[in-house]
């Protein structure tokens, strides 16, 4: 399988190539997941029926606290996909390292967010090592760039869980149930072409997701399908660090460029 240039690769774009990336290495090793305990489930089958009235209630309060406290954040994918970022939801501040890896490529993405205004660098897209600012009034809808004002939640689990009618409770601190992505495309790194590759199955995709003593999320698993034909890769998220300071700050003018109109360009707009 080709290894695909990512120069002047669009943001929207960069979770699809990774994945692709990710298959190019059919023969590697999964990037391992958090050994299975209360807090970080192991993944199973989804279950069928009608959802839980308490496990959705919850679920939905541990995620709903991610917006009032900061904390890190860890997202792999087997061995092609690995985004680290600390956030810090009450001051709208955060940032995000994002590095997919390939047998012969890999790129690296830095993200960064400081109340309205966000920053990125991207390589063959924005200028050497400067911060490219963003204006997120001209996003196209559904631009998958990690973090934008009122989304600092790489993962998005708040909104991801908005297309599922099955969450039931697995044990003591874990849940499970199945996602349409049809209906969330653009959030935990999923963008619409990536859910189309995949059709139907995109429809019925099991996720499980754990919580920490306090109730807080603390792990969520999704097991996306395949990719043209190549092993399927789960896509893991883990929340630590409740609490973590977090250290963003604007740029200087001088390490500052404004983004040209192609990188919009890039991102459908």
């Amino acid at each position: 399988m080709r290894t695909p240039r990512l120069a002047g690769l669009g943001l929207a774009s960069m979770a699809a190539v990774a994945f692709a990336v990710t298959g190019c290495a059919a023969d590697d090793t999964a990037t391992p997941g958090a050994s299975p305990a209360a807090d970080t489930p192991s993944a199973s089958a989804a279950p069928t029926g009608s959802a839980d009235p308490a496990a959705v209630a919850a679920l939905a309060k541990a995620t709903a606290a991610l917006g009032t406290t900061s904390f890190k954040v860890s997202l792999t994918s087997g061995p092609g996909l690995k985004l680290t970022g600390l956030m810090d939801a009450p001051n709208g501040t955060g940032t995000a390292d994002l590095t997919a890896t390939g047998p012969n490529t890999e790129i690296n993405v830095k993200t960064l967010l400081v109340g309205q205004d966000l920053y990125v660098k991207v390589p063959g897209v924005t200028k050497g090592d400067t911060w490219t600012h963003v204006d997120v009034s001209r996003l196209p809808e559904g631009a998958d760039v990690g973090l934008r004002p009122g989304q600092i939640d790489p993962a998005n689990t708040a909104q991801l869980l908005t297309s599922t009618t099955d969450v039931q409770q697995a044990d003591s601190r874990s849940y499970r149930g199945t996602l349409d992505l049809t209906k969330a495309a653009g959030v935990a790194g999923v963008d619409q072409t990536l859910v189309k590759t995949w059709g139907a199955q995109a429809q019925n995709v099991p996720f499980t997701a754990g919580l920490d003593e306090q109730g807080r999320l603390s792990a969520l698993t999704i097991q996306l399908p395949a990719v043209n034909g190549q092993q399927a890769q789960p896509l893991e998220v883990l929340y630590t660090d409740y609490g973590i300071k977090v250290e963003a700050q604007k740029p200087a003018a001088t390490e500052t460029t404004e983004a040209p109109d192609s990188l919009y360009t890039t991102l459908g707009g």
